[in-house]
This record gives C-alpha cells, sequence and structure tokens, in this order.
C-alpha cells in the first residue's frame, strides 16, 4: 500500500489508522459491517454515485421479478451487463487487511452489505462473513435452493433465449441475491443480531448506513454498551450515533491498521 500520495491524506491515514489500532486492542470482540464503499476501490460501482453502471441497469423487484418469462430475461440481461462492466475485479488492499485482521482474531465477524464475495475472495472463512444481502457470484432455485453457476445461467440465456430454470426441478432460477421486495434472510439476520448484541465494538466501513435493517445492527450494539465506529468517504445516516467517525479512504487507513496491529502482536 502506497501511503505517499500526499501529506496531507498521509496525516488523516495514519490518525485514523492510529485512533482505530486503540479501540481494536481494548475491545474483545469486534464485528465489522461494511457496505458499497468497500468495494469500489476494487472498481466495483455502488448504487447511488453519478454516472454508476445500476443507473442503466436498475435492479428488478422481487415482484416482478416473478411476473413473467420475460421480465427474467431482462432481470438476467441487467446482471449480466453489470458483471461484465466489473470482469476481473480483485479484492483491494482494504479487503486484504481485514482478511488480516480476521485470521489475527482481532476481527472476529465481517457482516456485509456486498453481494461481490470479495471478502472471501481475500481470504476471510465462510463462516466469519455474514452476507445480508446475499451473493451475486452465483444463482438459486426458488423452488428448491439447488445452486447454480452464473456460466451455465448465461447460456441458457444468451444461447437458448430463455431466462434460466432449475435443472433439478424445472423452478425459477435467480441470483442468489436479495432483490428489492425480497424477504431479507432469517438465519442471516439471526446471526447478525446476535453479533450486534455481543459486540463490544462496531466499526462500519464503506457505508451510507441508510438502508435497513442493516444500519439497525450498529444501534443495536451501541445500546447494549458496545462503542460504534464508522471509516467512510461522506456523511452517512448514523453519523450523529458514533462514539467517532473517520472521513478517510478505507484501503489506507485498513492497510496501515493491520501494520500497526501486526507490529503489536509481534
Amino acid at each position: 500500500m502506497n501511503f505517499s500520495t500526499g501529506m496531507e491524506i498521509h496525516g488523516e491515514t495514519e490518525s485514523a489508522a492510529q485512533a482505530l489500532a486503540l479501540h481494536l486492542r481494548r475491545s474483545r470482540r469486534t464485528v465489522v459491517l461494511t457496505g458499497a464503499g468497500m468495494s469500489t476501490e476494487c472498481g466495483i460501482p455502488d448504487f447511488r454515485s453519478p454516472g454508476s453502471p445500476w443507473l442503466a441497469n436498475p435492479p428488478m423487484p422481487f415482484d416482478q421479478f416473478l411476473a413473467s418469462d420475460e421480465a427474467r430475461r431482462e432481470a438476467w440481461r441487467r446482471k449480466f451487463a453489470l458483471d461484465d462492466h466489473h470482469k476481473g475485479a480483485a479484492p483491494c488492499a482494504g479487503h486484504l487487511a481485514l482478511a488480516q485482521l480476521v485470521q489475527q482474531g482481532r476481527v472476529d465477524l465481517v457482516i456485509t452489505q456486498n453481494i461481490d464475495n470479495m471478502h472471501q475472495n481475500a481470504g476471510v472463512p465462510a463462516d466469519k462473513v455474514i452476507e445480508l444481502h446475499g451473493n451475486g457470484t452465483y444463482a438459486r432455485c426458488l423452488d428448491c435452493g439447488t445452486r447454480h453457476e452464473l456460466a451455465a445461467c448465461r447460456r441458457m440465456l444468451e444461447e437458448e433465449k430463455r431466462a434460466p430454470h432449475c435443472e433439478a426441478c424445472g423452478g425459477i432460477v435467480k441470483s442468489a441475491t436479495i432483490s428489492f421486495g425480497q424477504a431479507m434472510p432469517q438465519e442471516e439476520m439471526r446471526r447478525a443480531t446476535l453479533a450486534a448484541r455481543e459486540a463490544e465494538l462496531v466499526l462500519a466501513i464503506g457505508s451510507s448506513l441508510v438502508v435497513y435493517p442493516a444500519a439497525g445492527l450498529p444501534l443495536v450494539a451501541r445500546e447494549r454498551g458496545a462503542v460504534f465506529l464508522i471509516l467512510n468517504r461522506g456523511e452517512t445516516g448514523l453519523d450523529h450515533e458514533a462514539s467517532e467517525r473517520f472521513d478517510v479512504e478505507a484501503g489506507p487507513v485498513l492497510a496501515r491498521l493491520a501494520e500497526l496491529l501486526t507490529q503489536r502482536v509481534n
């Protein structure tokens, strides 16, 4: 990680990393909540920025997806258009640093609103990641739950000119993400809420903290005495609720944080 992009930025990065290191050293149970800003440094677009490809290919509401084969074909077309936009994206410095903190036992659990599988790709064990909004790197049958790989789904769409269907039961196949209007995953929400209740420190990274129920998790933790910190460029919906917030790029801060805590371990 290069910290030589300017003295002022370097100073902000170092100050934030030092403060976070102090908090993590004090905490016996740290939970991290990540949002789209965690992955924008990897070239994966968020939903709200001007020019985002999501604006040209908006997610289809769940009821509309179910309504017809034509709607499902369009939803899949949008899905693959978005995938093509960030094809080849890899975990960035922030993901890798966070994975290191998990491996060191500094971070107990990562709760993510992202659907890009970047935390797992960076080395965070799957059982240490809770995906509140699902995972966009594969698909599932809505009827029997069978997993389907995206390559096969794309062949059905582009070569057979039909919406992907389940080869096991014939049911509707959908990207394994949570669409607008679709029920939140109960087990993931249960685990995330329990983790928030047990946390001594919750660090929100790269999230606008305006989408619920995910944004409510830091409040659950804070109400039970946890420290709530925000690392995000720009304002969030919970700035007034945080113990401390850092308006700095997440990747360099997390990379430096991992360095500081590794030095402490050694």
